[in-house]
């Protein structure tokens, strides 16, 4: 689905963040194509916390956000999933030994700080965590041990046998949101919609 006026058999793009915690994006790509007169949805990849600005200025009409992270104002919403949050230690760490955490133990790690992930205006938060701008920079940062995360329970899906995933016991879930400016009538885009939220 490309930025620009919809016709009837024409659909846009989602914006998806790089760091996309979406395991089931693929199967709703695959269960919207095969439905009858589905319009053609491209990805588009964004960075982290931009898919909003995406739907603002045109160049997506449906985008994959994350709430509480991704401001949801003024967009159409449909929740997709919602998952638990883990830390990413370093293989070997001591703390990796562990069956849960709480984030207090997390958020003050005497050499492996938190990463920092940019804000909405692309300045970084105040610390000492290196700066991340996208999920292979944060892989390899974790594994090298200069850093930890803490993110959604999706991403043991990218972890390599340099990283372990333990659960946090008090991180606020994160659900996974399609959203789209509200004013749009496009046929496409609500028969993507309907896909995904029959999943």
């Amino acid at each position: 689905m490309e930025a620009g006026e919809v016709g009837r058999d024409q659909s846009r793009a989602g914006g998806v963040d790089q760091d996309v915690r979406v395991r089931e994006l693929p199967g709703v790509l695959h269960a919207h194509a095969a439905e009858p007169d589905a319009a053609e949805v491209e990805v588009r990849l964004c960075g982290m916390g931009e898919q909003g600005q995406y739907l603002r200025d045109g160049r997506a009409d449906a985008a994959l956000t994350h709430r509480p992270f991704d401001s949801l104002a003024g967009f159409g919403t449909e929740d997709l999933l919602t998952e638990e949050q883990v830390v990413v230690l370093p293989a070997g760490h001591p703390l990796a030994a562990r069956t849960s955490l709480s984030l207090a133990e997390v958020s003050d790690v005497p050499g492996l700080p938190m990463a920092r992930w940019p804000n909405p205006d692309g300045s970084y938060p105040p610390g000492p965590g290196p700066e991340i701008h996208d999920q292979s920079q944060l892989a390899q940062t974790i594994a090298l041990g200069r850093a930890l995360a803490v993110i959604c329970e999706s991403a043991r899906a990218w972890l390599w046998s340099g990283h372990v995933a333990v659960p946090l016991v008090d991180a606020t879930q994160v659900t996974t949101v399609l959203a789209w400016p509200p004013h749009s009538r496009s046929r496409a885009l609500a028969g993507l919609v309907r896909t995904a939220t029959r999943l």
